[in-house]
């Protein structure tokens, strides 16, 4: 089945028992980024009880972070990644604040409330399907700067960054469904004197 990934931020809030939890959602690619994100957070959440959050990242979200961060061994961070795994959602970290309300939920309530947090999360932030990208460099002469500009932003190519010396080098990704036949036609536009490097994003 495709996976999709989160497009942009969600935040919403629940409340169980008195302890009040904030549940948010942001893109993330990876476990190192997540810690990033981590420190980021409980720096915003100073007074926070807990921050807890579950991450999968890849292209089939083979990769996973998780943290407890205080609560009881498995009843927080564990229980919000077995809903993302679940979601088809990957690229994403889901973040549970929590502020203390002076009732102890137990194991089961636990579970539930993190739990819980995670599908908010996953139901409510924004997302799209995954497209697998081909990451190019291509380089050609000047006098076709704005002929391969024009056929790059055709096929939806993103230019990371443009080198200009005795030739006109793209650095780029693209859908790599529009990638397989790019080579063919700077060839066919330079007379055989531009050249094309693809790469596979998606086996990255």
């Amino acid at each position: 089945m495709t996976m999709r990934v989160p497009t942009g931020r969600f935040e919403t809030e629940l409340e169980v028992r008195k302890s009040r939890f904030i549940s948010i959602a942001v893109p993330c690619t990876s476990a190192v980024q997540a810690k990033l994100i981590v420190k980021e957070t409980k720096t915003a959440y100073p007074d926070a009880t807990h921050v807890v959050h579950a991450g999968v990242y890849g292209k089939n979200g083979d990769e996973f972070s998780f943290s407890d961060d205080h609560e009881p061994k498995n009843t927080a961070g564990r229980p919000m990644l077995e809903v993302l795994r679940g979601s088809l959602l990957t690229d994403i970290l889901v973040l549970a604040i929590r502020y203390f309300g002076g009732t102890l939920l137990g194991t089961g309530g636990l579970v539930k409330a993190y739990g819980d947090c995670a599908r908010l999360a996953v139901a409510g932030v924004p997302a799209e399907e995954l497209i697998p990208r081909s990451a190019f460099v291509i380089s050609i002469g000047y006098h076709l700067y704005e002929p391969v500009k024009k056929l790059l932003d055709s096929r939806q190519a993103t230019i990371t960054e443009e080198v200009l010396d005795t030739s006109v080098t793209f650095h780029g990704s693209l859908p790599s469904s529009a990638a397989a036949d790019l080579p063919t036609l700077i060839t066919n536009m330079s007379n055989g004197k531009g050249s094309v490097v693809l790469t596979s994003l998606s086996d990255a």
